[in-house]
C-alpha cells in the first residue's frame, strides 16, 4: 500500500475500486499529465492528450452508473480522484470536472431526487443517449456556467433561455469562462425555461440541455490569456436560436432546481483540484528541500530550521484541509443536516483559501528557484490563486452563506423596529 496517493489519508479505510481508481489516476498523472503540463500552461491550450489518456482509461464514465457501462462512482471516490489528478494538472482535473459533473448530476444526483414515474422513466430513457456517448463513443460534455450575474451564484435566473418548441427547445443566451470551449462535443447549458404564461422565468424554471458543440448557432469566441488555469481554455460561447431535440435534457424540466436545494454537494466538486494543487506544492516542497528534484543539483536544504518550521506549517494546513475535505466528500448526500451544509460552506472555503496559501509559503521556502517556469512551483502558485474567485461558491460566497447560515434559521427574519 506503500505506492498508493497518500491525498486520500487512510488508504486502510478505502474499498477496493476506490484503491483502485486512485491508483490508476495517480499512475496516469506522475507518468503522463505532470510531464505535459507546462505546455498546456505555456500555449494556454487544452490537453487533448490528456483526455485521449482518460478516454482510454474509461475514465471518462467514471460516474456514469454501471447499468449504463460506466464505472458507477460514488461523489467521494469521484472527488479523491479528482484530487489526485489536480496534483499533477490542474488544467486537466479542473474541465474533467466540468465533463464529469453532467454524468454525475443527471446520474446519482438526480436518483436521490423526487420524480413522478412517467418523469423518472423518461429520464432513463434521455440520459442512457447521453451516457452511451460518453462510454461508447468516448463523447466529452461541458458544463459552462458563468454568465457574468448573479444567476451563476443561485441569486437571479439564467439569462441564457430556452423556448420550448415542437420536439425540443431553442436556446438563445451566453456563457462566459466556459471550459472545454472548442474541445467539448456537447455544452451542458443551464437555462431558464420561458413560461407559457409569458410571465418571467424564475429560479424553478432552469432548465439543463446537452446543446451539440457542431449544431447551428454554437459559436466560440475571445481570447484566453489568463493568470492560470490556461490550459481549461474558458472562452465564451455564444448560442444563437440553436435547436435541439427534448432528448437533449440532461435532467427533466424543474429538476435542476430541485437538485441545487436539496443536494448541496453537487456545487463543491471544483474544490477536489485545488486540494490537489496544495498537496503537489507540499510534495514539490519536500522533494526540494531533501535535494530530489529531477533536473536540479542534488543539494539538501533541510537541516535549516527555518526550512523546517515552513514545511511543518505547510504540513498542518495541508492535513487540517484533508480532514474536512474527506468528512464533507463522505456527508454527500440529498437534503444533509445543518451542520453538514455549513461543514461543506467551510470546506470549500478552506481547500481554496489554503490551496493558495500553502503554494505561496512553499514558494517562500523553496526561495528564487521556486520563480522558474522549468518548475512547477510557479505554475501550482498561478493555479491556486484561482480558486477562491470560481463560482457557484467564490471565498466571498462561501463567507456569505456560512454566517448568516449560522445565525438565521430557515425563514427567520429580523423583525423591523418603528422608530
Amino acid at each position: 500500500m506503500a505506492d498508493l496517493p497518500s491525498i486520500a489519508g487512510d488508504v486502510s479505510a478505502l474499498t477496493q475500486p476506490q484503491r483502485d481508481l486512485l491508483a490508476l489516476a495517480s499512475s496516469l498523472g506522475r507518468e503522463k499529465f505532470a510531464g505535459r503540463a507546462a505546455r498546456w500552461d505555456r500555449e494556454a491550450s487544452f490537453p487533448f492528450d490528456n483526455y485521449a489518456d482518460l478516454r482510454q482509461a474509461g475514465l471518462l464514465g467514471i460516474c456514469v452508473p454501471k447499468a449504463h457501462g460506466g464505472m458507477g462512482a460514488d461523489f467521494a471516490t469521484y472527488v479523491m480522484v479528482a484530487a489526485e489528478l489536480g496534483r499533477h494538472c490542474g488544467s486537466t482535473a479542473l474541465s474533467f470536472n466540468m465533463h464529469v459533473c453532467s454524468t454525475l448530476w443527471a446520474g446519482a444526483i438526480a436518483d436521490a431526487l423526487d420524480m413522478t414515474a412517467a418523469q423518472r422513466a423518461d429520464h432513463e430513457r434521455i440520459r442512457g443517449l447521453h451516457f452511451a456517448r460518453i462510454v461508447g463513443e468516448g463523447r466529452i460534455y461541458s458544463q459552462p456556467f458563468s454568465e457574468g450575474g448573479a444567476a451563476a451564484a443561485g441569486k437571479a435566473p439564467w439569462g441564457t433561455r430556452a423556448i420550448k418548441v415542437p420536439g425540443g427547445y431553442r436556446v438563445v443566451g451566453k456563457k462566459i469562462f466556459a471550459s472545454l470551449s472548442g474541445a467539448a462535443d456537447y455544452y451542458g447549458v443551464l437555462c431558464t425555461l420561458e413560461r407559457e404564461d409569458g410571465e418571467a422565468g424564475t429560479l424553478r424554471d432552469s432548465l439543463y440541455l446537452a446543446v451539440p458543440a457542431k449544431a447551428a448557432g454554437v459559436a466560440v469566441s475571445g481570447d484566453w490569456d489568463p493568470l492560470g488555469m490556461r490550459g481549461t481554455v474558458s472562452r465564451t460561447l455564444t448560442f444563437d436560436d440553436v435547436q435541439v431535440g427534448d432528448d437533449a435534457r440532461l435532467m427533466p424540466e424543474g429538476l435542476y432546481f430541485q437538485a441545487a436545494s436539496r443536494y448541496p454537494h453537487m456545487f463543491a466538486t471544483l474544490s477536489p483540484t485545488y486540494f490537489g494543487i496544495a498537496q503537489a506544492a507540499y510534495d514539490f516542497c519536500v522533494a526540494y528541500l531533501r535535494g530530489e528534484v529531477p533536473g536540479t543539483p542534488p543539494v539538501k536544504r533541510r537541516m535549516y530550521t527555518t526550512k523546517q518550521i515552513a514545511v511543518a506549517q505547510m504540513r498542518v494546513m495541508l492535513e487540517q484541509t484533508r480532514a474536512l475535505f474527506l468528512q464533507t466528500a463522505r456527508e454527500a448526500r440529498v437534503d444533509p443536516d445543518k451542520d453538514a451544509r455549513l461543514r461543506l460552506y467551510a470546506a470549500h472555503y478552506t481547500i481554496m483559501e489554503n490551496a493558495n496559501e500553502i503554494c505561496q509559503l512553499a514558494v517562500r521556502t523553496c526561495g528564487g528557484q521556486s520563480m522558474l517556469k522549468s518548475l512547477p512551483l510557479e505554475r501550482l502558485y498561478r493555479d491556486s490563486r484561482c480558486g477562491s474567485l470560481m463560482l457557484p461558491w467564490t471565498a466571498e460566497l462561501c463567507i456569505d452563506r456560512l454566517g448568516r447560515e449560522c445565525l438565521y434559521e430557515s425563514g427567520e427574519r429580523d423583525e423591523v423596529i418603528e422608530p
